[in-house]
């Protein structure tokens, strides 16, 4: 018999918050608002975290995105479901913006680890509504999404838990927005997250494992970048006298050391290069002020190249994009680089996945209620699949095994091939694939040469006239039987 502990939660998920604020993160710097700025310059500034979340967003907006009726295995789709699924396909192609560029807002998800979304819903009146609340394509009546709106994660205030550590709402401070502290519940959002650790709302960045080399390649990469300059430029050293260096010097020295501090400083090779400097000499004749630049005294001990080059490939690496270096530094085989997008793209489909289960675990139950329509045959949201095939490889495989019997070339096949290959949609008129002459369409062999004159019709090649056909063939086996026969006789 159950007992009452058996429907309580007595433990924790152990997820380090302190009131709305998760603190969870181990590294100070990427907590928080402040966490938000810093992968935020990582994904504007550096070219590899560029070219990585590039590919990622132009891969899954390419996706087609469908949506399944409810059906029970092995029957029919009932009509009612099928209407359902129209509804909402419906309802994602009439927002005010276009189910991409929600997609894309969506995607942010990957540089912060979550992205929060507003559902605003409407009233399908009319496509010549004044208000926004009213405007659809549609004049059902029925409630539809208006837009799904991005909240940025950087105006994140923080976090309203329950009692087990659930999210209840997300509490938004945007300070170009004169309305104070906004609170979201969540029946009203999306929280779409890369990762779920400890139920974490803000997720794991995909660039939380790139932050190490991605710091210490800014770090070297400024190094070099002052190096450069200061081999260009030459190394500035200013002598004056020794009584302006003194602790004992008046003021009036210590704002010439200052300033000449401060020149040294901005000395730069640059269009407006130039220097106004005093002339003066003590009782000896010789000078009081003097400035020089001292050249480099040779190469640098390391290849700083190579050293950001590693890190580059380090960042790359932890997404799995680090075919996207291959070719730049003349390493790495094509082949191995096939089998790296293979892993890649497979990576990325589950990321699509996680897009759609979230409206489908959230957003379409919700749409429904709120229509007081059945929420036990619910329809579908479907990522189309992320395909990378080598045609040459498939068509070869495809030969081979029409060669051999064991498949059998008709429209579904003719079909899918013409898709991977963006070829035109096969008409309908032309029935199954068209086989070579002189080919067997089901098993790819030659066809036997024509009966003689006067044979039967349906004679093998070289029967005498006069003799019965073979029985005709009941299947593939029987088939190739024959023409084997065929070929002894």
């Amino acid at each position: 018999m159950a007992s009452a502990d058996d429907f309580i939660e007595l433990g924790s998920s152990g997820l380090q918050r302190t009131s709305g604020f998760v603190i969870d993160e181990f590294i100070s710097d990427l907590r928080g608002i402040r966490g938000a700025r810093v992968y935020r310059e990582m994904s504007d500034n550096d070219p590899v975290i560029g070219a990585m979340l590039y590919a990622i967003e132009k891969l899954i907006l390419a996706i087609k995105w469908e949506v399944e009726p409810w059906h029970e295995k092995d029957k029919d789709v009932k009509k009612k479901d099928k209407e359902n699924a129209i509804f909402v396909e419906e309802c994602m192609h009439d927002m005010s913006e276009s189910w991409s560029a929600m997609i894309s807002q969506v995607l942010s998800f990957l540089t912060y680890g979550y992205a929060f979304c507003e559902i605003v819903y409407k009233k399908r009146v009319s496509p010549d509504a004044k208000t926004g609340m009213k405007r659809s394509k549609f004049t059902d009546g029925k409630i539809g999404w208006r837009k799904i709106a991005l909240r940025g994660q950087e105006t994140l205030w923080d976090w309203v838990f329950d009692d087990g550590g659930g999210v209840r709402a997300f509490q938004q401070s945007d300070p170009s927005v004169p309305k104070g502290l906004v609170t979201i519940p969540i029946e009203k959002g999306l929280l779409f997250r890369t990762a779920n650790p400890r139920n974490n709302p803000e997720g794991r960045s995909v660039l939380r494992n790139a932050y190490r080399p991605w710091k210490f390649k800014k770090t070297i990469e400024e190094i070099e970048a002052v190096g450069i300059e200061r081999d260009l430029a030459g190394l500035p050293v200013a002598y004056v006298p020794p009584s302006m260096l003194s602790s004992a010097a008046t003021s009036a020295e210590v704002s010439a050391r200052n300033a000449m501090q401060d020149l040294i400083r901005r000395i730069k090779r640059n269009e407006n290069e130039g220097v106004l400097f005093p002339l003066a000499y003590d009782e000896q004749g010789r000078e009081l002020y003097k400035l020089t630049l001292l050249n480099s005294g040779g190469t640098r001990q390391f290849n700083t190249d190579a050293v950001v080059t590693r890190y580059d490939q380090r960042i790359a690496m932890t997404v799995l994009a680090d075919f996207i270096l291959l070719g730049h530094d003349k390493v790495g085989s094509f082949a191995l680089g096939a089998s790296k997008i293979d892993l890649f793209t497979s990576a990325i489909q589950q990321i699509a996945d996680t897009i759609a289960d979230t409206f489908n675990d959230h957003a379409i139950p919700r749409l429904f209620r709120l229509n007081g329509m059945n929420t036990s045959r619910l329809p579908k949201i479907k990522a189309g699949e992320i395909t990378h095939v080598d045609l040459g490889v498939l068509g070869d495989f495809v030969s081979k095994m029409t060669s051999a019997g064991a498949m059998q070339p008709d429209a579904g096949m003719d079909n899918y091939l013409r898709a991977l290959a963006n070829l035109p949609p096969r008409n309908e008129e032309e029935g199954g694939m068209m086989a070579p002459q002189g080919m067997d369409p089901l098993t790819g062999q030659p066809v036997p040469p024509a009966p003689p004159a006067g044979a039967p019709a349906g004679a093998p090649a070289g029967a005498p006239a006069g003799e019965p056909p073979p029985p005709e063939a009941t299947n593939l086996y029987e088939m190739v039987s024959q023409q084997e026969q065929q070929k002894g006789g």
